[in-house]
């Protein structure tokens, strides 16, 4: 900052807090944004660090690394009735406290037990409880997975349980009854807890999530792109069969843009499936799976070989259903897209990293729960549900509902690592937004509006596909309708 200044420079607040979060010598970078800079414009700003950050064009050929940092496939070691969702809860808040302990206010968390035995009644804790409070504004902070969520006279009451028992509290300011809504039920959480105001006992302070924090994304040192897809649905009547060889044809093109891929990303339900909902049969082209199948390689195929294919499954292909799933299976080497030498199939969820940009996928089966739980979602806006999964750190949060969720003994739903792009598809519905640094896409799909989505009032939005540059983390939608 003083170099900057003596140079007759000023640096904006969000410039400064980008240059601290970079893996640079900050001083070093400031010298070459100053040297670069016109000398009438005296202020440093977001625009500068980041056109210092873009790639130039004379760094070369354009890289094509791809690593599988996480994928479920291998790991799936299912657990049996009540003891194997015993330990998928279990790991899912080891995990989770890990996260949270990378927050300050984690060093003051108390156990429920504890808390419970010092104030096991409203009477003792007004006699006492100033004294025992220990914290900041005399408070106190619990952590648990939110197992129940009830709507009183006084406020919202809700239940959290850790290791050690079952905690029940009222949150009654608004604030705090605003935060305990949005909340993803059986989602880890943090509570500071204050002496009864307006209800008896302790009432809910705020509520904290593990969230992700403010960061500044990773990106390609070369100018590469990735294209994010999902929801083919292969062998429904409704598949879009002309807008997607229109897409297949845009990629083998010389378009300026097309020689920049080097990643396609297919977010699941390749296909359309057999016996997935009611009278699926009455909306088939293609009454078997595996010739749907078949019809998707055959069409994948046509992916230039120089672009690497990553494909997840989704609840409409082969295979299991239950989060989380392995990919999507293969007789043979060669059957299905195994057979395609540019062609990686990744389990759901997966996380990889692309020219050193991590890249979160996930279908999304999860989002209906979302929409379904919290006030002022809908389908129109399915970015803003993914939000909630990556505030709760947790693909899919809630159990007992449409998602379906195996007893595995590690849970592997939990989103350990932050990504630098959160893809989703599921609900056919396009939508991009950014959060905290990490780019939200749900991609939408190459299906028209079915029956259910026309009793439901679901507009999607298919036959489009999100290109992303992975040198400055720009979006774009590319529109095959057309």
């Amino acid at each position: 900052m003083s170099y900057a200044v003596s140079k007759g420079f000023q640096i904006h607040p969000d410039a400064f807090a980008m240059l601290k979060g970079l893996d640079a010598d900050v001083l070093k970078t400031v010298q070459e944004i100053i040297k670069s800079k016109n000398s009438k414009n005296a202020v440093i700003l977001v625009d500068d660090v980041k056109g210092l950050l873009s790639p130039r064009k004379d760094e070369g050929p354009i890289e094509q690394a791809c690593t599988v940092l996480m994928d479920p496939t291998q790991k799936v070691t299912t657990g049996e009735g009540v003891e194997g969702y015993a330990a998928l809860f279990r790991s899912r808040f080891e995990k989770s406290m890990r996260i949270l302990a990378q927050r300050p206010d984690s060093k003051r968390i108390s156990k429920i037990a504890s808390v419970k035995q010092n104030f096991r009644n409203s009477s003792k804790f007004v006699e006492r409880g100033e004294k025992r409070l220990h914290g900041a504004a005399g408070s106190i902070i619990v952590a648990g997975l939110l197992m129940s969520r009830r709507t009183k006279k006084n406020g919202i009451e809700i239940a959290v349980d850790d290791y050690t028992g079952i905690l029940t509290v009222t949150a009654v300011a608004e604030d705090a009854k605003k935060q305990a809504t949005a909340l993803a039920m059986d989602q880890m959480v943090m509570l500071e807890l204050e002496n009864g105001k307006g209800a008896p006992g302790l009432t809910v302070k705020s509520v904290m999530t593990p969230d992700i924090p403010d960061h500044l994304p990773n990106r390609s040192k070369s100018e590469a792109y990735t294209v994010l897809i999902s929801d083919l649905h292969v062998g429904s009547k409704y598949f879009m069969e002309k807008e997607f060889l229109r897409f297949l044809d845009w990629l083998s093109s010389d378009d300026d843009i097309v020689r920049k891929i080097k990643f396609l990303c297919v977010g699941g339900d390749l296909i359309d499936g057999i016996g997935i909902f009611p009278n699926q049969d009455k909306e088939l082209l293609e009454m078997d799976a595996g010739k749907q199948m078949n019809h998707a390689a055959r069409l994948l195929a046509k992916v230039p070989r120089h672009m690497k294919v990553l494909a997840i499954p989704g609840n409409h292909d082969v295979g299991r259903r239950a989060l989380p799933q392995p990919a999507i299976p293969g007789k043979d080497p060669a059957d299905h897209l195994y057979g395609h030498p540019n062609c990686t199939m990744l389990g759901n969820p997966a996380f990889v990293d692309l020219n050193g940009v991590k890249l979160l996928m996930f279908h999304g089966q999860s989002l209906d729960d979302v929409i379904a739980t919290t006030p002022g979602l809908s389908y129109s806006r399915p970015a803003e549900a993914m939000k909630v999964l990556l505030k709760a750190r947790h693909l899919a949060p809630t159990y007992g509902e449409r998602t379906p969720i195996a007893p595995e003994q590690e849970d592997m739903m939990v989103i350990s690592d932050v990504p630098d792009i959160f893809h989703s598809g599921h609900v056919h519905v396009t939508d991009v937004q950014s959060y905290r640094g990490t780019l939200v896409v749900n991609s939408g799909a190459w299906q028209s509006q079915t029956n259910y989505q026309q009793t439901m009032g679901i507009m999607p939005s298919p036959g489009m596909a999100i290109v992303v540059n992975l040198a400055t983390l720009q979006p774009f939608v590319q529109d095959f309708n057309q």
